[in-house]
C-alpha cells in the first residue's frame, strides 16, 4: 500500500472519530468553549512538528495571507460543525452533510486552479454527494411531532 493511502486512510479513522468527540462534546458544553478546547488540542501537535520538522519561515506575504485565511475558514468551518451538533444534528446525518466540504474544493479548483476533472473522478463526485444524502437522509416521524 502506498505511503499516502497509509495517510489517507489514517486521516479517515481520525476524522471519523471527530464527528463522534464532537457531538459528544457538543451534548455536554458550548458550541464555544468546545471550539476553544479543540483549538488548543492543536497547540502540542504544533510544539510536535517544530520539534520535529526543520521550517522555512521564509515566506511571501501571500502565502502568509492564505495560510491564515484557510485557518480562519477552517475555525469557521469546525465553529459551525459543533454549532450544527449542538442545535439537535445527530452525528449520523451532520457529519456526512459536512464532509461534502471537498465537493466545494472541487467547484473551485476547476475555475480559479484551471484543474480538469475527468469523467471518473466526476462520477466519483455525483456518487460521494449522493452517498452523502443518502446517509442524511431520515424519515420523519409521528413520534417526534414532524410531517
Amino acid at each position: 500500500m502506498p505511503a499516502w493511502m497509509v495517510y489517507a486512510l489514517l486521516t479517515l479513522a481520525f476524522w471519523g472519530v471527530t464527528g463522534m468527540t464532537q457531538k459528544l462534546a457538543t451534548n455536554s458544553i458550548s458550541v464555544e468553549l468546545s471550539l476553544i478546547w479543540f483549538s488548543a488540542a492543536f497547540l502540542p501537535i504544533a510544539g510536535v512538528i517544530l520539534l520535529a520538522q526543520p521550517l522555512d519561515w521564509r515566506i511571501s506575504a501571500t502565502a502568509w495571507f492564505l495560510a491564515i485565511l484557510g485557518g480562519v475558514l477552517n475555525g469557521l468551518g469546525v465553529l459551525t460543525s459543533f454549532a450544527a451538533f449542538r442545535n439537535g444534528g445527530k452525528a449520523s446525518i451532520v457529519t456526512p452533510l459536512i464532509a461534502l466540504f471537498p465537493v466545494v474544493t472541487v467547484a473551485l479548483a476547476v475555475p480559479l486552479l484551471h484543474e480538469q476533472i475527468t469523467r471518473r473522478e466526476a462520477l466519483g463526485i455525483v456518487l460521494a454527494v449522493m452517498a452523502a444524502f443518502a446517509l442524511s437522509y431520515e424519515e420523519s416521524s409521528k413520534a417526534d411531532g414532524s410531517s
